[in-house]
């Protein structure tokens, strides 16, 4: 099973860009769905985006269309997702999770994922 390990959070003014990075060990991405997801506190876990490391599709809700972009990078196991003009409601724990053998659309439903890393914080003050 992959072990995943997120890192890029920080506290950031809006109008702002972070990139944040979620590394596995244990196995390759080959095949999975990587899906990120954020949760603010008494909120529901939200899926911000996924991509399937197979073909690289990708998903978005159309909350985050046009400011998140998930890339891959294959040799270094690592999925970022760049967000553009942060705002407030940003903020939150940004986890990344992995499923192997899913696809881009997994990111609709946080129950579908297995492997969850432990989350990096993103504030952002206005």
């Amino acid at each position: 099973e992959v072990q995943l390990v997120e890192s890029g959070g920080g506290s950031v003014q809006a109008g702002g860009s972070l990139r944040l990075s979620c590394t596995a060990s244990g196995s390759t991405f080959d095949d999975h769905a990587i899906g990120w997801f954020r949760q603010a506190p008494g909120k529901e876990k939200k899926g911000v985006g996924c991509i399937s490391t197979s073909d690289g599709e990708t998903w978005y809700p159309s909350s985050v269309e046009g400011r998140f972009t998930i890339s891959l990078d294959n040799a270094k196991s690592t999925v970022y997702l760049h967000i553009t003009s942060l705002n407030p409601e940003d903020s939150g724990v940004y986890v990344c999770a992995a499923e192997q053998y899913g696809r881009h659309w997994y990111g609709t439903t946080p129950s579908l994922f297995h492997s969850w890393g432990q989350g990096t914080q993103v504030t952002v003050s206005s």
